[in-house]
């Protein structure tokens, strides 16, 4: 009996994960609280302040009923009576109890309270309230902005960033951040790059920025999103964004490819010039720098695969060759470019990453 009791506690905590935080397949599959509650919720296009503040009240109250259902459902698949006569369980059982049922009845008396007087306590409603003179009047500027296709829009469902032609705006499980362009300075805070995820091969860059509005009672919140949507997000902004910290921002997929394209050639040890050799000249990509690659077989055994050393002496730069790599791949497949392989820019010898060194100045 322990063991069920344990497969059930573990499926039921799964499936509570997939509710709180759905996976694609719970959304493809309509298992979310906008599909549950779909005809009370209305439509988010048209009314999209409302929209979230009843998202934001029923993701509360179906939260707050999980526990419950967890010892109701307990109760019903091990025929155990004596949950609904906790006065004669332990002292563990009886808090939970207590817990489970207390839950629903202040979420459910909170949100009767936010409802009243058309929702005008509710925390949405009241952050939008400190932009003017009633939240119903921003609300209408809101909806309107969001209902123009020019928006930016960005970030997983649960988490949302939207940008209109007057609002930074960002969706949560429980609440909404709203402020106002002309009243907030953003700041670059963070940069998180990430080599390999589950959509890309090349590798993705994040981007933190701190929202800080010069309304006293608007709080500082920090909104995140992916570097190549970095350029459309700038240019919906009436206010510049502040890089005190100078991150370097990679928003195009060859600049993420090339940081990734460094990586790997650095991993692959160094290339050493035989004494009596030319000292390389400058690159012929760029002229800015000296050329230090050198192409060199190492992936495979000589005599294997379509890789071979090339003869030519050193005569790019890691950033140009990085870019001619790039160039010579399928656009519309980067997930593949780490794998692929490229000619010599002078001699198309073929190579892939793993034949790129960087050229040491020290001879034999």
């Amino acid at each position: 009996m322990a063991s069920e009791e344990v497969i059930y506690t573990i499926a039921y905590m799964l499936i509570s994960v997939c509710l709180v935080v759905p996976p694609n397949e719970f959304r493809a599959a309509g298992l979310t609280i906008q599909n549950i509650f779909s005809d009370w919720l209305g439509s988010e296009d048209i009314d999209f302040v409302r929209y979230h503040i009843k998202r934001s009240t029923a993701t509360i109250l179906f939260h707050s009923f999980l526990p419950l259902g967890y010892l109701l459902g307990y109760a019903f698949c091990f025929s155990n009576s004596d949950l609904l006569q906790p006065w004669k369980l332990q002292l563990f059982w009886q808090i939970s109890i207590t817990v489970s049922i207390l839950l629903p009845l202040i979420s459910g008396i909170l949100s009767y309270y936010w409802s009243q007087n058309d929702w005008k306590k509710h925390p949405i409603a009241l952050r939008a309230s400190y932009h003017g003179d009633s939240w119903q009047s921003v609300a209408a500027i809101i909806d309107v902005e969001f209902r123009r296709i020019d928006k930016f829009q960005t970030g997983p469902p649960g988490r949302r960033v939207i940008v209109t032609d007057s609002w930074i705006l960002q969706t949560s499980t429980y609440l909404m951040d709203i402020a106002r362009q002309d009243d907030v300075h953003l700041n670059t805070i963070e940069s998180q790059n990430f080599n390999f995820t589950d959509e890309s091969t090349v590798g993705v860059q994040y981007i933190s920025l701190n929202v800080i509005s010069v309304n006293p009672n608007i709080s500082q919140f920090t909104i995140r999103m992916n570097a190549t949507e970095y350029g459309d997000f700038k240019a919906k902004l009436r206010t510049q964004i502040i890089n005190v910290r100078n991150i370097i921002i990679q928003e195009t997929i060859t600049e993420r490819f090339a940081e990734a394209f460094r990586q790997q050639v650095v991993s692959n040890g160094v290339y050493r010039l035989p004494a009596g050799s030319q000292e390389p000249d400058s690159c012929i990509g760029c002229m800015q720098v000296p050329a230090n690659i050198k192409l060199t077989k190492l992936c495979d055994d000589n005599n294997v695969g379509d890789c071979v050393s090339c003869n030519c002496r050193p005569m790019w730069c890691l950033t140009c060759m990085s870019k001619w790599f790039a160039s010579r791949q399928s656009q519309d497949s980067p997930q593949n470019w780490m794998s692929s392989k490229s000619p010599c820019p002078t001699c198309r010898s073929k190579f892939c990453m793993l034949d790129v060194r960087l050229v040491a100045m020290t001879r034999y």
